[in-house]
């Protein structure tokens, strides 16, 4: 029973649970970026042009 008893306390041990829920979040963000990857790059050269434009205005 002994055996039976440290099984049962093993799956109740939710100690390292914080850190799989951190690396499944991590994988589905780099997962989102490398499918949107295209349109995330056209995104933000189109913000870097706009600040750009704007700050020659400016000086």
């Amino acid at each position: 029973m002994k055996l039976w008893d440290e099984c049962k306390a093993f799956m109740k041990d939710d100690s390292g649970l914080g850190t799989i829920e951190v690396v499944l979040i991590l994988v589905v963000v780099i997962g989102l970026v490398i499918i949107f990857k295209k349109q995330i790059t056209t995104l933000l050269e189109s913000i870097f042009k706009q600040i750009n434009s704007t700050a020659k205005e400016v000086y």
